[in-house]
């Protein structure tokens, strides 16, 4: 079995960084590998016959000219993350001080170098025309501190180019790089003795691109970081410690090493440090941060109890069964991690053009300076197209378009209870024209429950059926039991009980002999007309008969149902309305499969349907041309989950359901599949929004650099605009990105 794993890579700043490194470890034969600019990691498979190994990824991946980040191998999930953290703050701090360093020198600078252009008087012994040399040396200090304070830039941009993987840090350390060193050609000249050269000074181009530059990855930075919140808000719910009972007394131990079996005290008011069972108490416990459910439940004895939620009134006693990496709450930060570091198939376009953009942009400020030269214009014009053309080229926002919208929408179903698997089915979700909703526990709780009771006396036959069936754990016995308590019916002496496996019960209440149970139980009786009557109809709706017999009279039936979800007719019709047509499966009858789809207004039904049937019913429907949503909780949903285009598991289902999907709902209400749908719709419009303006942003303003406007008696754009439109650009596609918080 091929496994996914990741690496985390220092040194990526724009979408040719990422690119580069894919197409480095793309190149080892039989590796499958993707790298996501946003959260700086390359993901990759390696099959098993491979003669690669993880070290000749890195390998791959050094050889571009990018590190790789290195945590402990048993590092839990909140240590790595906090390492990560620690690291981005001090790049953070570094960015900022760089920043602060720059604005600091750029003002007096620009004082200095556009001063008189503007009347601002400058003292006789820096002034341009009266001491060229003095300031031309002053201009040339002020600038140093900046040029240093873009260190980044040149470290990067420089040992890239050497490697032919140039970046985006390349176009900026040759644009502001030629300007710094025209202008120290210019100094030398004019020490010289041509004091001209002073008005032709590209000092202030270099800094003014250096500094905003900087400022643009500085707000580029901070609206990066709030794309990541929803991973840190998940990592926040774990608490740090816990009470456990170890050697014969409470102990407060760090939640890092818990063992399974550990006995946890979690009081009132506490998180629940790992998932587990309640040994001892009861409680209401808030699991709104898990799943989404904004109601509180009532656990008591032998429940489960998910890591993360809160223990809010009563003490209670959890055995933990699962610790670590293998508790929910893990799961789903990993989850949403492995969506968060996959790219949406409509990425792999920015991902082409990204691999060569960087060169054909150095190619094009080429071309560009050899037709103004032959076009017979000064070194100085040449140098501002140049270096103009290099500048405003932006592959970062072609980079963060995909990542940065994944992130937050991933992160924001995360917090609805919704978790996405990849970018893939985030774009397939609406491909599709069908949805294939499987019946129990999807549309239906998949709970039995007592519809009604009929005979003489329905009180009196519920209350003697739940006392019979109270020791029972038949979903059956116990829903009888459920509706007695629901109605205040206490339990009755039962004597002389003996149980006929596949057929019911035999027992004495109160000197009555009673039978309860199915046809089987009957033999040798005569049912009264007005309960056969009763029997057809309800045999008509599909339901459950559970006959009564009274001293051999049968005298009841008792009519079990599968109630349907509150919300499940709603969330058909949003998923009709979406243009999609809903078909229901399910292994249950054609009566009871038609009866539940007449409530729900469902047109297609596929009853009487096999567990190892669904997954070819899905595959006939794909062969048509198709693309199909499957919606399942159980074990026998998983092949369908898996064979369908788009699987969405329903989260109270099996964990091998769950596996299977593409999207996991944590609550079991379909409401939250027309959510997802329609989450999934805001982010891919979101992408292409991104995607739109990065490619126009590059076609409009490129040719507008190389001076194609000027040719036409047009504007020609300053080096320092186009910093600060290529600035813009990155921050934009954050910005707009960061909107999908918005969604409810």
């Amino acid at each position: 079995m091929v496994k996914k794993q990741q690496l985390n890579i220092g040194g990526m700043t724009c979408a040719a960084c990422s690119a580069s490194v894919a197409k480095a470890v793309n190149d080892l034969d039989g590796v499958n590998a993707s790298v996501n600019l946003a959260t700086e990691t390359l993901s990759f498979e390696i099959p098993d016959d491979s003669k690669y190994g993880v070290n000749d990824i890195e390998s791959a991946v050094i050889n571009t000219g990018y590190k790789v980040v290195h945590f402990a191998e048993d590092a839990e999930a909140n240590d790595i993350h906090l390492l990560k953290r620690k690291q981005k703050e001090k790049e953070y701090i570094s960015l900022k001080n760089d920043l602060i360093l720059s604005f600091l020198f750029l003002f007096p600078l620009l004082i200095l170098a556009m001063g008189p252009m503007l009347g601002l008087a400058i003292p006789t012994i820096i002034s341009p025309d009266k001491e060229a040399f003095n300031n031309a040396l002053l201009q040339l200090l002020l600038t140093l501190p900046i040029m240093y304070a873009g260190r980044r830039f040149f470290s990067s941009g420089l040992r890239t180019l050497r490697l032919l993987h140039p970046n985006m840090d390349s176009l900026v350390a040759l644009g502001s790089g030629a300007a710094f060193i025209y202008g120290v050609f210019s100094v030398i000249m004019i020490a010289n003795g041509y004091d001209h050269y002073v008005h032709q000074l590209y000092f202030e181009s270099a800094a003014v691109i250096i500094t905003l530059i900087l400022l643009g990855k500085f707000f580029e930075f901070k609206a990066k970081r709030r794309t990541s919140e929803s991973i840190e808000k998940l990592l926040q719910l774990s608490p740090e410690s816990a009470n456990v009972f170890r050697d014969g007394r409470v102990q407060t131990i760090a939640v890092n090493k818990i063992v399974v079996g550990d006995l946890i005290l979690i009081k009132p008011g506490e998180k629940v440090a790992v998932d587990g069972k309640i040994s001892k108490g009861s409680s209401s416990i808030d699991e709104s941060m898990i799943n989404g459910e904004p109601l509180p439940k009532d656990k008591h004895k032998g429940d489960r109890l998910i890591g993360g939620s809160i223990n809010l009134d009563g003490s209670i006693q959890m055995i933990a069964e699962k610790v670590g990496k293998d508790t929910m709450l893990a799961q789903i930060v990993e989850l949403v991690e492995n969506a968060q570091g996959e790219k949406a198939p409509i990425a792999q376009l920015a991902d082409k053009i990204s691999l060569y953009f960087v060169p054909i942009v150095i190619l094009i400020s080429i071309i560009a300076g050899l037709s103004w030269f032959i076009a017979g214009k000064e070194i100085e014009f040449i140098l501002n197209i140049m270096i103009s053309v290099l500048v405003i080229a932006c592959p970062c926002a072609l980079g963060l378009a995909t990542p940065t919208a994944v992130m937050v929408g991933t992160g924001k179903a995360a917090q609805l209870g919704i978790l996405v698997k990849g970018g893939e089915s985030l774009e397939n979700v609406h491909k599709a024209k069908q949805i294939v909703l499987d019946k129990t526990g999807t549309i239906t709780k998949g709970k039995p429950i007592v519809d009604k009771v009929f005979g003489a006396n329905p009180t009196e036959i519920l209350h003697i059926a739940a006392s019979a069936e109270n020791h029972s754990e038949h979903p059956i016995a116990q829903a009888i039991v459920e509706e007695a308590k629901r109605k205040n019916l206490p339990l009755l002496s039962i004597e002389n009980f003996v149980n006929f496996p596949g057929k019911g019960i035999e027992l004495k209440c109160e000197g009555a002999s009673i039978k309860i149970g199915n046809k089987h139980m009957l033999e040798g009786l005569t049912i009264p007309n007005e309960l056969i009557v009763n029997k057809d109809e309800l045999a008509k709706e599909g339901k459950t008969v559970i006959w009564f017999v009274k001293d051999n009279k049968v005298s009841g039936i008792i009519s079990i149902m599968d109630e349907i979800k509150e919300d499940s007719k709603k969330a058909i019709e949003e998923l009709k309305e979406m243009g999609l047509k809903v078909t229901m499966l399910t292994g249950d009858s054609k009566e009871s499969a038609h009866h539940i789809a007449q409530q729900i207004n469902i047109d297609t039904i596929i009853s009487e349907v096999l567990p190892e049937e669904k997954e070819s019913i899905i595959k006939n429907i794909q062969a048509k041309g198709e693309m199909v949503i499957f919606v399942g909780d159980g074990i026998n949903d998983s092949p369908a989950l898996a064979r369908a285009d788009v699987g969405i598991a329903i989260g109270s289902g099996s964990d091998i359901a769950i596996e299977s999907a593409d999207f996991i709902l944590m609550r079991s209400s379909l409401m939250d599949v027309t959510k997802a749908i329609r989450l999934s719709s805001a982010t891919l419009q979101t992408i292409k929004q991104n995607l739109i303006w990065a490619f126009v942003y590059n076609i409009i303003g490129i040719p507008i650099a190389a001076g194609v406007l000027y040719a036409f008696n047009g504007p020609l754009l300053n080096p320092m605009i186009a910093a600060a439109a290529m600035s813009f650009s990155s921050v934009s596609v954050v910005l707009n990105a960061l909107l999908l918080k918005l969604f409810k």
